[in-house]
Formats: C-alpha cells, structure tokens, sequence
C-alpha cells in the first residue's frame, strides 16, 4: 500500500489538470480524479508492468470517456438552487485569465481524439508512446492526430477558417 501511495501520490496534480481540461468544470474534474483513483486503489493488483503513469491516466481518460457518452445520452443537467451567480457571470480579472479562457474555448472546438492527444503529449508531457498506451491507439495515430490537433488549433487562434471548409458569402 505504501509503494502504491508513493507512485501514485505525485501523479495527482497531473490528473487534476488533465481532468479540468477535458471537463471544463472544476467539480466535475475532481470528481473525476476522485474516481480514477478509487478505481486505481481496487485495481492496483491487476496493473500490469510499466508506467504507473500512463496507466492511471489511461482508467482518466476511459472514466472520462464514459461520462461524455452518458452526458450525451441524457443531456448536462443542473439544479437551480445549485446555479449561483458566480456560475451565471464570469468576470475575467486579468488579461491573462482572458486568454487562458480563450485557448480552452478553442480547445474545446478540436475533435475530442485531437485535443485528447494533444492535452497528453503538449499539456502533460507524455510520450508518444504513453499516449497511445492511454488511448489504446497506434503511435503513428497519436503522431498524425497531434499534427492535426495543433494545426487546427493554430488555425483557431489565427482566426482562419480550416482547409476543409468553405467560407460562405451573402450575396445580394
């Protein structure tokens, strides 16, 4: 128990920010992480050989995963006597905060399996071979989905409109 506490312990500040980043919702993130690690704690015995890393990340990324799908199914819910004013109006404090929120906007516009990747290798620093570990994919596969996240990201900050799509005209 106490080598699993040493393995997994530095890890969760990683997992957090990755959960935040997929969520969008601080709560929900850590509830998130919450059951990743419960998850690890009654699963440790069935880890196989390898990154502790990758592995805790991949029962995230899953865990996640299912929760977009059951969104999806059900649609986002929430109690009005949970939805305050501060969950109604953001007032942003600094430039900065302006930006951060910005970039997650437009994180958010990528395909889920681009922004997966690139919050993985960009964000957390995994490796390419982590990554696909997480997302039991190819290597090339996470190569080619990361080029095509940070273009299409890049793209998003630029203001262009994607190669793909055709920029429409009024005409009168």
């Amino acid at each position: 128990m106490k080598d699993m506490l040493v393995q997994v312990e530095p890890l969760i500040p990683a997992l957090r920010r990755y959960a935040r980043a997929l969520m969008r919702d601080r709560a929900a993130a850590d509830d998130l992480v919450q059951d990743c690690l419960e998850r690890a704690v009654s699963r440790w015995h069935q880890r196989r050989d390898g990154s502790v890393r990758a592995w805790l990340f991949t029962i995230l990324h899953n865990l996640a995963v299912t929760q977009f799908r059951q969104a999806t199914a059900r649609g986002r819910h929430m109690p009005i006597d949970d939805a305050g004013e501060q969950e109604l109006v953001s007032a942003a404090a600094q430039e900065q905060r302006l930006i951060y929120q910005d970039v997650l906007g437009k994180l958010a516009k990528l395909p889920e399996e681009q922004r997966a990747v690139l919050l993985l290798v960009a964000v957390e620093d995994l490796s390419y071979a982590d990554a696909a570990a997480v997302l039991n994919v190819p290597v090339g596969t996470v190569m080619s989905r990361l080029s095509r996240g940070r273009e299409r990201l890049q793209q998003e900050m630029d203001g262009v409109a994607p190669r793909n799509v055709v920029a429409l005209r009024s005409v009168k």
